[in-house]
């Protein structure tokens, strides 16, 4: 069984939807479709989707230990323990217990996952996230090199690398229009390419909201289409697709179907000065 079926079968035993898990997770749901659908191998976030499933992380990454069912004895039990427990401390039990056939580096991948799970927003070690703040009016934006292309579409990564954060003036994000609930809710991502030229041109650094995971009308997103990711104007062309448009007119625009269409964030403000 690959970890694509483990997923899956996880995820049932569960009955959750990719959606569902995804919001729990708090990923994409991009990123459990391409993990169920084979295109991805490995995830930063297992430990903690199989905190959520309530099943072996070590079963659920490397496939060992046996499947789990419902039925199982102590299987519920499993799930209370968890609450009491950091992803780490979990992680380490496992180990100790049934680790004994992994490599010292599958043990130390699983264990390093489980450590960033356990990382508080904001903390420089985390792969993923932005603190919340600091003294007075300053907030800290971590910015991450998830590069969206504006043109033919970049592969999707599931380790972004930190490249480092960026101290800005709440206050001064309200007076330039941005519309937000929460700072923490903020990312700063690369825009790569120029078919959304004059709007964004190469490699602008964008601020986008990742809370948004859905099309809340016309506007600038970060998508997931085709295994790639993009920077691109949506919108709604009918009732199964969206328009998949580019500001440069020297780039045509294409028909995608809303099915097929992950949303990853949505762009609110170009560091050139636009807001979107």
């Amino acid at each position: 069984m690959e970890l694509k079926d483990r997923l899956k079968h996880a995820r049932r035993l569960k009955g959750l939807t990719q959606t569902e898990l995804a919001e729990r997770a708090g990923i994409a749901q991009a990123s459990i479709s391409e993990i169920e659908r084979g295109l991805s191998r490995s995830s930063s976030h297992l430990v903690k989707i199989a905190q959520i499933c309530g099943v072996d992380a070590l079963w659920l990454a490397e496939g060992v230990g046996s499947i789990p069912a419902p039925t199982e004895p102590g299987y519920a039990l499993v799930g209370e323990e968890i609450q009491k427990l950091s992803a780490a401390d979990m992680v380490r039990q496992m180990l100790a217990k049934t680790g004994s056939g992994l490599s010292e580096e599958a043990r130390n991948r699983l264990l390093q996952a489980a450590e960033e799970t356990d990382s508080p927003p904001g903390d420089g070690s985390a792969k993923v996230g932005a603190s919340r703040g600091s003294a007075g009016d300053m907030i800290r934006i971590a910015h991450y090199d998830v590069r969206g292309a504006m043109g033919s579409g970049q592969v999707t990564h599931d380790y972004p690398e930190m490249l480092r954060d960026v101290r800005v003036s709440l206050r001064h994000l309200r007076e330039l229009g941005l519309d937000f609930k929460e700072p923490h809710h903020l990312k700063l991502v690369t825009g790569w390419g120029q078919s959304m030229a004059p709007t964004i041109k190469d490699r602008d650094p964008l601020i986008v909201d990742v809370t948004v995971r859905e099309f809340v009308g016309d506007g600038v997103y970060f998508i997931s289409w085709g295994g790639h990711e993009y920077i691109k104007r949506l919108q709604v062309a009918d009732d199964e697709h969206f328009e998949m448009i580019s500001d440069n007119p020297k780039h045509k625009d294409r028909m995608i179907r809303k099915e097929e269409t992950y949303i990853q964030a949505k762009v609110l403000y170009v560091w050139n000065g636009n807001l979107l």
